[in-house]
């Protein structure tokens, strides 16, 4: 079987030595993803063990697409017959670039969805139900040129949604963005970490499930679940029921979340306790500019206001409050600073050249993972 995992632009390396170490062979990095080849049980896995994937695709189909007849015609030959019954309900989505006779995304997952509903229809003499909010059966059509592929959506809902977010905060950091700046920064369970500027807390979550060995989709549901093959829903309690034994009962080391706003802290705290990490994580309010972290070897990782994400006041401010952060982490020497820069000013006002600068995209915002070892 041939997979594709999806991830946030710059995630790529993080996600490919997440599958290593699930012991998938040759995952081979691409733009937006991971792909490999291997067994349906290795996809569910990595759907309950990936901290930094977003989707797993299962390929179930390739064929020529250089207009809309032989989309259609491609993906009614398709053989979908151990996904699609009358009785599952669908829903298509696509991607398309680089074919002048197919442009439009809407148009393409229409063909698909025909041509899928009438081979069913052909097969089984019953006209499936198409569910665009909530489908059993998640198709994905990407088209690239005159080549298309189908895929199925292993997760259903996106991987980055554990579902601890229970409580908001101004602009929240994506679950699976979070593991991959932990990855990328050399966080370990082993180290002391604080996060002096925490909004909902995603950051020190992470680092609370990393630290306990507890497997992010454990407490979800997959789309795969309700899938009709009931023999991979058979290896799928295994995997959880091994997953479970694996988790230790509390953090290794202190885990530290503060924030100048008591409604933030309130957000992170239940959102903690909603991931069950609650007693893991220590939660101040408090002043950047009060910081410094007190044990050696800690990790100081943070994703301070962008200025055009969220309400950050004049630039002089936002200026003042990246000094003061550059203040703070010069009294916390001997440790790591881990920080997201969604404004170069960050860097500038930090003066000190990082060890690591690596581009990634928060969203639609091009930023930078800055590293300094003080």
């Amino acid at each position: 079987m041939k997979f594709f995992v999806t991830c946030a632009k710059g995630t790529e390396g993080p996600l490919r030595r997440e599958l290593v170490g699930l012991r998938i062979r040759a995952p081979r990095g691409e733009t937006g993803g991971v792909s490999f080849e291997g067994s349906f049980t290795d996809a569910m896995k990595v759907c309950l063990w990936s901290r930094v994937a977003m989707r797993v695709l299962l390929e179930v189909s390739a064929f020529a697409a250089p207009d809309a007849g032989a989309l259609y015609d491609g993906a009614l030959a398709a053989d979908l017959g151990a996904y699609l019954t009358a009785n599952t309900t669908l829903a298509v989505s696509a991607s398309v670039r680089d074919n002048p006779q197919l442009h439009h995304t809407g148009f393409a997952a229409l063909k698909v969805k025909d041509a899928l509903v009438d081979a069913i229809r052909a097969r089984t003499g019953s006209r499936p139900n198409v569910d665009t909010e909530d489908p059993d059966v998640a198709v994905f059509l990407h088209v690239a040129a005159s080549e298309a592929r189908l895929y199925l959506d292993l997760a259903g809902e996106p991987l980055h949604r554990r579902g601890y977010r229970v409580a908001m905060a101004d602009a929240p950091l994506k679950e699976t963005l979070a593991a991959a700046i932990l990855t990328l920064g050399g966080a370990t369970a082993e180290a002391a970490f604080f996060d002096p500027m925490c909004g909902s807390g995603t950051l020190a979550i992470e680092q609370a499930l990393a630290s306990r060995r507890l497997a992010p989709g454990l407490h979800r549901r997959f789309g795969f679940e309700r899938w009709p093959d009931a023999a991979q829903r058979m290896a799928w309690q295994p995997l959880k029921s091994e997953a479970l034994a694996l988790a230790l009962p509390r953090a290794a080391a202190p885990i530290v979340a503060r924030d100048v706003l008591p409604s933030a802290v309130a957000a992170a705290r239940a959102n903690a306790r909603a991931a069950g990490v609650g007693a893991d994580v220590t939660f101040e309010v408090a002043d950047v500019r009060s910081f410094a972290a007190q044990a050696a070897g800690a990790i100081i990782c943070s994703n301070p206001p962008y200025g055009h994400r969220i309400d950050a006041g004049p630039d002089r401010a936002l200026a003042a409050l990246y000094d003061d952060i550059a203040r703070a982490l010069s009294r916390s020497r001997g440790s790591r600073a881990v920080l997201l820069a969604g404004n170069p000013d960050l860097a500038r006002a930090m003066v000190r050249k990082p060890q690591i600068s690596h581009r990634l995209w928060n969203g639609p915002i091009e930023a930078r993972l800055l590293v300094y070892d003080l």
